[in-house]
Formats: C-alpha cells, structure tokens, sequence
C-alpha cells in the first residue's frame, strides 16, 4: 500500500506517528520556530527503516554552511542511502539532491529539486530547500520562478501555504518586484501570522524602497512573532539596525549590535556574517568597532591551532570573515585566510564545487579590494572592486547584503579613490530609493552636498 504525506506527495513510510513528526520537522524548517533535529529523531525512532528523515538531518545540516558539519551530515546520509531501495522514487530525488550538496554541486541540486518539483508541485520540502540553495548561489530567477510554478497547484488551507508563499515573496522582492512582494508577504501573513519569512521579504522591500522608518515600525509590529524561540530572529534584528543606520542613528545600531548580535546570541556562521556585516558598515562610517570585531573573531570558529580551516567553503561567509578580520585590525590573519581561499578555488580535484566558481568570480576579487582599502590603497581598491558589484549577485546573499560592496565603494572614493565613480554611485543610489541620512552623508564625504545637484 502507498502511502502519502499530508500533501498527497509518495512516501515509504506506514508509521502515522513517523510521518507526523516528519511533518512537524518540515514546518520547523519552514517557520524557523526551533531546529527539527528532534522532531526527526522522533520520526526515526517511529520508523527506522525510513530513510527520508535520515536525509532530512543531512540536509538541515547542510543548509547552515558549517564546515564543522559537514562530516555529520555525511554520516546521516550514509543512513539514508543504506535505505534508499525502501524509499519512493520522490525520496530517492532528495537523497540526490542532498548528495550533491555535500559534494558543492550545488546547481546540480537545485536543478534535481526543480525536476521533482515538476511531478510533485506540492512537496514544500523540496520548495524550501532549493529557496535556500537558490540564495546561496544567487538565482534570483529560481527565487521568484519555482514557487510561482507550485503555488497554483496549493490550497490556503495547507498548514505549509503561508510559508510557500513568503519563499515567492522574498522572490519577487529579489526581482525588483517590489509592489508584488509586500502583496505576497503580507497576504502570507494574513493567513499565517507566525511567518517570520514573510515579515523578512516585506523588511527587504521596505529597504530597497528606502522607507526606513516605516520598516522599523513593521518589524517591531511583528516582533512578539519572531523575537524569541525563533532561528531566523538575528537576522531579523540585524535588518532593524540596517534601517538604523539608514537613519544614520548610530548609537542605535550600537545598542542592537551590543544586544542582539554578539556574545551568545551568535550560535552559527550565518548569525555572525550578520555580525560582521553591521560591524563593517559602521567601520566604515568612522565607528571604532575593533573590540567588538575581535570578540566576533573569537567566538568564530576560524582556525585550528594558528592554521586557517574553515576558509574555502562558501565564499559569501569568506568576504564576511574577512571583513571582521579587517575590522579587528588583524591584516595579517587576513591575508592569510584570503590565500587559503584562493588556494582551494584552484584545486583540480574540487573543480565540481561551485563554491570554487564564485570564489574565482566574486570572492577572491572583493577580498583582496578590500584587503587594498585597510592598507590605504584606495584608488586600488576602488579598482578591484568596481567590477565585483556586476557580479556580485553570483555568490548569494541578498540585494542588501550585498550593499556593503556599494558602501565600501563610497568609502574608498570618498577617501582619496575615485571621486568620479563616487558620485556615479550616489547617483544609482538617488535613482533607487528617496534621500536618506546615509545616502545624504556619502554626498557630502564626496564634496557633493545636496543642495548643489538636487
């Protein structure tokens, strides 16, 4: 007998109690409301000859890009494909995928995922972890596109509907489609309140719009939803501190760096690349944050003994050690963790991973920029780094994340680089979004206050 998820999609599982655990590990997934690491452990416990929560644990694993995890991940897959003759063939694609993740073939993955997707449109596991791989790899097409092939096939009365439809949100917002994606994201929330992603896709939209103080408003009218017992709730505070600097509110952004992105509150990398992106936009406005990027150092878990290890893996996270690194002062460990990344971009043998492409791409490039920017070098730095920002969308993260190549820019010109291509920025920037304080204070570190071109 057959037997199927909640959603009507194969699965090789008789045990209802197996089955419903699983379920609650997906919507885990989905929410950010605690790791489902224990709701599978449940489902295994329920089933053991069930090989999908197997490859859900690897594949959870994988999604927090730890180097440190990988090996643990490797080992539940292994379980998992010890049973793969007892899974359905849907299950078997997501061992594939999961398989091709941990070897960094990462387009491979999400192009599996979009071939299962194609027979089974409702299988929001699949939906949610090529959103996730999508973002690290920067497809902003497949951001907005595969959820807009699956939601039709979708019932707003699915527990999970709300979730799939903050991922199109998000989407459209990375699209440039910013009207529809506040509809999508606060439609999202409507039918679920508890969809800490919708509330991030409609934070996004605000910013790119730049409606700082309205943004923070929204995040505080939705922060009893996501500020405690939620794993998305850093990355929520770090997009209030980035409306506060828009405002330019300085000791603001201090007072949530110093409560909400430091210390304890900084469990995994994703969390701290937050960290040292905040750090970083204030270094650059003159702040003195070198104590605090030192104490991101070292709660990073960056080195083994005086050697680099971790360097190499995601060249997104890379950038963002880089900038702690040189925010603490430390050129030196930088140059050496730079060198280690190039070092592994090169390798024969891993010239499959596609970490490796964007390294040699994006990577690489703005870290050495930016190496120039902390010896003085600012003409150089605006150099190498100019040509990165049409690129940079190759190595992940989000329009606003990626903002910080923008602000370096403006940093370097306006100390003595290229002035010319300073204002070009100012410009792009005036186009996108009204005036701010921020961008006020770029024009005016340019030489260019105002109200002489306004």
């Amino acid at each position: 007998m057959a037997h199927k998820d909640l959603r009507g999609n194969p699965c090789a599982s008789a045990s209802t109690a197996a089955r419903e655990a699983a379920e609650r590990a997906l919507w885990r997934m989905m929410s950010f409301y605690d790791t489902p690491i224990t709701d599978l452990d449940t489902a295994i416990a329920a089933d053991p000859g069930w090989a999908l929560p197997h490859a859900m644990k690897a594949g959870f694993l994988l999604s927090l890009t730890e180097p440190a995890l990988v090996a643990e991940a490797a080992g539940h897959l292994t379980q998992a494909h010890a049973l793969a003759e007892q899974a359905s063939p849907r299950e078997r694609a997501h061992l594939e995928a999961v398989r091709q993740v941990l070897e960094g073939r990462w387009h491979s993955a999400c192009r599996t995922w979009d071939d299962l997707l194609v027979d089974h449109p409702r299988d929001a596991l699949a939906l949610q972890w090529a959103q996730l791989w999508d973002f690290y790899r920067g497809d902003v097409a497949g951001l907005r596109g595969r959820p807009a092939r699956a939601l039709p096939e979708w019932d707003e009365s699915d527990p999970l509907y709300a979730h799939v439809l903050a991922l199109y949100a998000f989407g459209l917002e990375e699209s440039h489609l910013q009207p529809q994606a506040e509809e999508a994201g606060r439609r999202a929330l409507a039918i679920e309140p508890r969809a800490p992603w919708a509330v991030h896709a409609v934070a996004h939209v605000m910013e790119m719009q730049g409606r700082f103080e309205e943004g923070g408003a929204w995040l505080r009218q939705h922060q009893g939803v996501w500020a405690e017992g939620n794993g998305f709730s850093g990355h929520l505070w770090w997009h209030k501190a980035l409306f506060r600097l828009e405002a330019l509110d300085i000791a603001g952004v201090l007072r949530l760096v110093d409560s909400h992105l430091c210390g304890d509150a900084l469990q995994i990398t994703l969390q701290r690349v937050d960290a040292a992106a905040m750090l970083w936009r204030l270094h650059l406005l003159g702040e003195d944050v070198a104590e605090r990027c030192a104490a991101l150092l070292h709660g990073w878990d960056l080195a083994d003994h005086g050697e680099v290890r971790a360097a190499g893996y995601y060249a997104f996270n890379d950038v963002h050690a880089v900038l702690a690194m040189l925010g603490a002062g430390d050129v030196h460990r930088a140059e050496a963790w730079v060198a280690r990344c190039a070092e592994r971009a090169m390798t024969p043998e891993d010239a499959r991973r596609t970490n490796h492409q964007m390294a040699r791409e994006v990577g690489l490039p703005l870290m050495r920029g930016l190496l120039a920017w902390q010896r003085g070098a600012a003409s150089a730095a605006c150099e190498q780094i100019y040509p990165v920002r049409t690129l940079a969308q190759r190595f992940g993260g989000s329009h606003a994340q990626r903002d910080l190549i923008d602000l370096t820019l403006l940093a370097a010109a306006s100390s003595g680089g290229h002035r010319g291509m300073g204002r070009a920025l100012v410009n792009e920037r005036r186009m996108a979004k009204p005036m701010t304080p921020l961008t006020r204070h770029w024009m005016e570190a340019l030489g260019d206050p105002e109200g002489e071109r306004a």
